[in-house]
C-alpha cells in the first residue's frame, strides 16, 4: 500500500504555518499590563507578557508597569519607559495617581517630555469618582496636553462628564450588557472609543460598527491577566467588512499614535 508524502523542498517554511492571515492580524492591543496585580495568582513579568504576545496574532501593544497605579506613579512611569525602551513592539503608557492630584502636573510634564501620548486612569483601583476634585483636575490637565485617556470603570459614570470636550477616550471596561448607553454617547462624541475585551455578546462588535462606525472600536485584551484568544477570535469572525476589521485591529490606534 503506497502513501503520498511531501518532499522536504516542497514544504513551506515552518513560520508560514504560524503567520496570521490578514483577517487574524491585530496591529495594536491597547490593554496590556505587566507586573503584580491584586487578586491575580502570580506576578507576570515583562518577558512573559512579550512571549504571550509573540504567540498571538497581536503585533504591537500599548503597555505599562503595574507599579505606577498600585505603588508609585512616578517610579512606575520611569520603570515603564526604561523597560520598554528595548521592546520595539511595545509603546509606553503613562499613569498618574488621581488620589494625589497635587503632583499630577509634574507627572504629566514628565510624560510629555518623554513623548508619551496615552494616559491610563485607574479609577477603580484608586477609588476615584468622576465628581472628585482630584479626578477632575487630572482630566483637565491631561486633555489640555492633548493626551488620549485609557479609562477604566463604567462609561455610564465617567463618559457624561467627558462629553463636549473634544476628548479622545478609550473605555476599557464596557460590558456587552451596557453597550446601548455607550452607543448613545458615541453618536455625539467622535473621540469616544471602546475596547473589544468585554464585548462578548453574539453581535456586540457588529452593533458598534453598524451603529456608530468602526472608528469607535479598538482591540483590547488585558493581557496577561485575561486570555487573549476570545477577543481575537471574536473580531476575526465578526460580520463586518475587511476594511472595518482592519480599522478596529490596527488603523484606529495608529491614527491616535499620529
Amino acid at each position: 500500500m503506497s502513501t503520498s508524502t511531501v518532499a522536504d523542498h516542497d514544504r513551506p517554511p515552518a513560520y508560514d504555518w504560524l503567520t496570521p492571515s490578514p483577517r487574524e492580524q491585530i496591529g495594536w492591543d491597547v490593554d496590556v499590563l505587566y507586573g503584580p496585580w491584586p487578586r491575580h495568582h502570580r506576578d507576570v513579568t515583562l518577558a512573559e507578557v512579550r512571549r504571550r504576545l509573540e504567540r498571538s496574532p497581536v503585533g504591537g501593544a500599548l503597555a505599562l508597569s503595574t507599579r505606577g497605579p498600585l505603588f508609585d506613579d512616578r517610579a512606575g512611569n520611569e520603570e515603564t519607559l526604561r523597560d520598554l525602551a528595548d521592546c520595539p513592539e511595545l509603546r509606553p503608557v503613562g499613569t498618574v495617581d488621581v488620589r494625589d492630584a497635587m503632583t499630577a502636573e509634574d507627572r504629566l510634564d514628565e510624560l510629555g517630555a518623554a513623548g508619551v501620548r496615552f494616559l491610563r486612569l485607574f479609577t477603580v483601583e484608586q477609588a476615584a469618582d468622576p465628581g472628585f476634585p482630584g479626578y477632575r483636575r487630572v482630566v483637565d490637565l491631561a486633555l489640555a496636553r492633548g493626551m488620549v485617556l485609557l479609562h477604566d470603570g463604567d462609561p455610564r459614570r465617567y463618559g457624561p462628564p467627558l462629553m463636549g470636550r473634544g476628548a479622545d477616550v478609550v473605555f476599557l471596561d464596557l460590558h456587552a450588557y451596557l453597550l446601548a448607553d455607550f452607543l448613545l454617547m458615541a453618536r455625539e462624541e467622535p473621540g469616544f472609543r471602546v475596547t473589544t475585551r468585554m464585548l462578548s455578546g453574539p453581535d456586540s462588535v457588529e452593533r458598534v460598527v453598524h451603529s456608530v462606525g468602526a472608528r469607535h472600536l479598538v482591540f483590547g485584551s488585558r493581557t496577561p491577566f485575561m486570555d487573549i484568544s476570545p477577543p481575537t477570535l471574536r473580531l476575526r469572525y465578526a460580520d463586518i467588512s475587511d476594511d472595518e476589521r482592519a480599522a478596529v485591529a490596527t488603523g484606529n490606534i495608529e491614527e491616535l499614535l499620529g
